[in-house]
C-alpha cells in the first residue's frame, strides 16, 4: 500500500495536479487495470504514517484537503524508482491468444501482492497484539494453502 501511494502521488507532482485521497484510491484501481480496490481504511491511515514520516504532506486547498510528496518523499521516490515500478507488475496485462479463457493467475498475483503489503505494513506499524493475530492467520492460511494443493480440495468451506 505504502509504495503505490508514494508512486501515485509522484506521478500526480510530476504531472503538477493536486491530488486528495479518494483519487489516490481510485489511480491505484486504475494503475492495477481495476485488480486492486485499496478500502479507505488501509489508504488513509497510510497517509497519515507517511505523513509522521515527513514524506508526505497536506493542503487545504479550494475546501478539500489535498496531499503531495515533501521533498523528502520526492528523494525516496527517486531513490526507489524500481520498487515503485515493481509495485504495478502483478497486474501487468498479457496478450492472450483468441479464444482462451484468463487463466485466474493475474487474480492470485494481485491478491498475493496485496497479502504481501498488508503483511508488511503490520510487521511494521502494527502493535505487538497485531503483530501476533497477523502470523496466527499467516499460519492458518499456509495450512489452508498447503491442504488445498495435498488433496485436491477447491477451497470452498
Amino acid at each position: 500500500m505504502r509504495t503505490a501511494i508514494i508512486d501515485v502521488l509522484h506521478r500526480a507532482r510530476r504531472a503538477e495536479e493536486p491530488i486528495n485521497g479518494y483519487q489516490v484510491i481510485q489511480e491505484i484501481s486504475e494503475l492495477s487495470n481495476g485488480e486492486w480496490r485499496p478500502s479507505p481504511g488501509s489508504v488513509y491511515p497510510t497517509i497519515q504514517q507517511l505523513q509522521d514520516e515527513g514524506l508526505v504532506e497536506s493542503d487545504d486547498e479550494r475546501g478539500r484537503r489535498t496531499i503531495r510528496l515533501t521533498d523528502s518523499g520526492v528523494t525516496w521516490a527517486e531513490d526507489n524508482a524500481a520498487d515503485l515500478a515493481a509495485v504495478w507488475a502483478p497486474f501487468a496485462r498479457t496478450e492472450q491468444p483468441a479464444g482462451d479463457e484468463p487463466s485466474g493467475q493475474a487474480d492470485i498475483k494481485s491478491e498475493i501482492a496485496q497479502v504481501v503489503s498488508a503483511v508488511w505494513q503490520l510487521g511494521t506499524q502494527g502493535s505487538d497484539q497485531q503483530r501476533r493475530a497477523a502470523l496466527d492467520a499467516l499460519v492458518d492460511t499456509r495450512r489452508r494453502l498447503y491442504g488445498i494443493l495435498a488433496d485436491g480440495r477447491d477451497g470452498e468451506r
